[in-house]
């Protein structure tokens, strides 16, 4: 019979996250703090930055054998069927090692239009990942990114202990659904850990599916946060949302990054457009499902000829964000800007379109995360360059 070894779940054996939430039953990790979560406008938001995109349970172990009770919350939108089994990555020493999901748990059904969910409770579950060497090892097991996961118990049954510092740097990257992963294959098949793991930093990922909004708690959180490098991906959730006007969306941006450099005036940063999404290059939205396709797509209903009104379209972001960039270059020195369609573009949409005309495939999260690591860690020239 296998002697297990409880292990506390705590800042010390979780990555990626910015606060831990104790429940009566465990511990729910966030990715904003509970002063940004003080101000969230709707449960979207705070469903979405609970989603642990990014987290990870990491440890030194010479366990062969490990245990994690969580319970999950899944998701089903209207009357449609419940969403995938969330999957979890195990990683030893920096090598994909397996994979695991959890049934059952409780399901929040949404409603498309209003973004609200009724939560219907459930059990939690258990997962177990066994035949592991023992040798002392560097394990990780990455979370669902887009399911609500509550930890509650870790049985090991070998001594844990935390990592030790590797000397990598600490990456925080701020982003919409395609940074969040909402389409990538599992938590290490995101783009932001795909380009992580090539790149040799710790991700902190704060990409959040529809909530990408120069929200000015977002930029405190940033602020407030140990980072070396950061990294700025927005644009598509405001456009896709018609949220501001160009006469907004320029003092905005100018305002976010002057409050993450309150707190970290020397630091890299890069400011990065949107990716190519053919329905919004010259469309203003909102967007909005298109009930005449066979499978679920998107299509912007905003008009053209508005955008001399001030209406966005992702060619106006990506003229705004280059010329915010340049701007302000000459008193920032730290600061760059990266064409989103250099890491997804035209002959990238052929190869490996869009799923809905919006989110990349898993195999487009790769081709992202791959394309970012070659531009900005490898390249002499990158603004993340070592």
């Amino acid at each position: 019979m296998t002697e297990w070894i409880p292990t506390p779940i705590d800042m010390r054996v979780l990555r990626g996250a910015l606060e831990l939430e104790r429940t009566g039953r465990g511990i729910v990790p966030h990715r904003l703090p509970a002063a940004a979560r003080a101000q969230f406008p709707d449960e979207y938001l705070a469903r979405t930055e609970e989603q642990p995109s990014g987290v990870r349970l990491a440890f030194r172990t010479r366990a062969t054998a490990v245990e994690l009770d969580v319970l999950p919350t899944k998701r089903a939108y209207g009357n449609g069927p419940p969403q995938p089994d969330g999957r979890y990555d195990l990683v030893v020493d920096g090598g994909p090692a397996g994979q695991a999901t959890v049934p059952g748990g409780n399901l929040a059904v949404i409603d498309m239009a209003t973004q609200t969910a009724e939560t219907r409770p459930g059990e939690p579950g258990t997962l177990r990942f066994s035949g592991l060497s023992a040798e002392a090892k560097d394990v990780e097991i990455w979370l669902p990114q887009d399911e609500n996961t509550e930890l509650i118990a870790l049985r090991t049954d070998a001594p844990v202990e935390p990592l030790p510092d590797r000397g990598r740097r600490v990456w925080l990257h701020h982003g919409s659904s395609i940074s969040h992963g909402s389409t990538a294959a599992s938590p290490t098949a995101t783009w932001p850990a795909v380009a992580a793991a090539r790149g040799g930093v710790e991700l902190i990922n704060l990409g959040f599916g529809g909530n990408a909004m120069l929200d000015p708690f977002t930029a405190r959180a940033m602020r407030d946060s140990p980072a070396d490098l950061i990294s700025l991906k927005i644009g598509i959730n405001i456009a896709n949302a018609d949220a501001m006007r160009l006469r907004a969306f320029t003092p905005a941006v100018h305002g976010f990054l002057d409050t993450i450099r309150e707190g970290h005036p020397d630091t890299p940063l890069l400011l990065v457009s949107p990716v190519l999404c053919p329905i919004q290059e010259d469309n203003p939205g909102p967007i909005a499902p298109d009930y005449g396709a066979s499978t679920l797509r998107f299509k912007a209903l905003g008009d053209p000829a508005d955008v001399a009104a001030g209406r966005l379209t992702l060619t106006v972001i990506r003229d705004a964000l280059a010329a915010i960039a340049a701007r302000r270059a000459a008193n920032d020195p730290n600061l760059h800007y990266l064409d989103g369609r250099a890491l997804y573009g035209e002959a990238d949409y052929a190869e490996l379109p869009l799923l809905d005309g919006v989110h990349p495939s898993p195999a487009g999260h790769v081709r992202i995360g791959e394309r970012f690591a070659e531009l900005v860690f490898e390249s002499e020239s990158g603004a993340f360059a070592p």
